[in-house]
């Protein structure tokens, strides 16, 4: 067998590599990079080792604006979709934020919209004395384009006429697989963030069975499932998903649990187990801003442990590969 050597650089190699390095730093990379470089002798040769942390200003693109990514052994430029939920996970931008095209204030639904600026700011809009565009904009509902995603989905007349893949898909099947063509219910749930969550709740409930838990006989009786848990995930699912994948949510009841599925993994580096132990990262913020308003909202990083503390057996999947967020609720099984 051959013996292999090793070859190391010459002082002035060195000194050249170092200048390419940072020339290429400093000039082909957007924003700039920092790499450190270090010297270290091994059997006498000089190797030039380079050290590039984990960048804080994601994503670099080239000194011509593109953006790559690795594809295996190649690579590939990041796609329109893929761009905006890097610039999303860095806090750049954001999608409820973003101008819906064809939507003003004529899409709002205006008397909704007058009983809750009256019973949250304690004022018509009359006593406000601005008209309703500006009220919009100053509440980062609209700009000078027209109205964003988070005034349509909040307070638009018909959010699904413009984005009809924000709605729910809710499926009660009569067993465990979702491949199963029969099934006891069904309803595509659509309207305002409000009217969505009240309706997929509705949905749950009467999928539910209902235990007496010591009332008397001529109770109703409770939801297998706490009725706190139902609405905290499923506020969870409509306030944290991501609104730059262009998919539904999806509801379904099987026979031994609840499935809720949410397109987008966990934002940045959360973790399962961050968010169950309360750590948690807004999103959409003017949503989220508005939800303890609209929604039974308790507040950012409460509902995922509030939870589980109601009702512990709860299961949760990132699965960072499909772009899903999974929340498993497991029935109880009745003698």
């Amino acid at each position: 067998s051959k013996e292999k050597y090793i070859i190391g650089l010459f002082d002035r190699d060195i000194e050249r590599i170092n200048q390419l390095i940072s020339n290429a730093s400093d000039q082909n990379v957007r924003p700039p990079i920092s790499p450190i470089t270090e010297v270290v002798k091994i059997e006498n040769e000089k190797l030039l080792l380079i050290h590039i942390d984990a960048g804080v200003n994601k994503p670099y693109a080239t000194n011509e604006g593109i953006y790559w990514t690795k594809n295996g052994a190649d690579k590939r430029k990041l796609s329109q979709e893929e761009l905006q939920r890097l610039f999303q996970d860095t806090g750049r931008i954001y999608a409820d934020e973003q101008i819906v095209n064809g939507v003003t204030s004529r899409d709002i639904d205006r008397s909704y919209f007058e009983e809750f600026y009256e019973r949250v700011y304690e004022e018509t809009i009359d006593q406000a004395g601005l008209p309703l565009d500006k009220l919009l904009s100053n509440l980062k509902l609209s700009g000078d384009n027209g109205l964003k995603l988070a005034g349509l989905l909040l307070f638009g007349k018909k959010p699904y006429d413009f984005k009809p893949a924000f709605q729910i898909k809710a499926v009660s099947f009569y067993g465990n697989d979702p491949t199963d063509t029969h099934f006891k219910d069904s309803e595509d749930i659509k309207g305002k963030l409000l009217n969505q969550y009240e309706n997929t709740l509705g949905f749950i409930l009467r999928n539910l069975r209902r235990i007496q838990n010591g009332n008397n006989f001529n109770q109703e009786g409770e939801p297998e499932i706490p009725k706190i848990v139902l609405e905290e995930l499923l506020v969870n699912a409509l306030v944290h998903r991501d609104y730059f994948i262009n998919a539904p949510i999806n509801l379904f009841v099987f026979s031994d649990r609840l499935e809720i599925t949410s397109p987008g993994k966990l934002p940045n580096n959360l973790t399962v187990e961050h968010i169950k132990n309360g750590v948690s990262i807004i999103r959409n913020p003017v949503i989220t801003s508005f939800a303890s308003h609209i929604l039974p909202y308790r507040g950012v990083g409460t509902g995922i442990r509030r939870s589980i503390k109601n009702y512990p057996h709860i299961e949760f999947q990132n699965d960072i590969e499909s772009e899903r967020f999974r929340v498993i609720i497991k029935r109880m099984i009745l003698d």
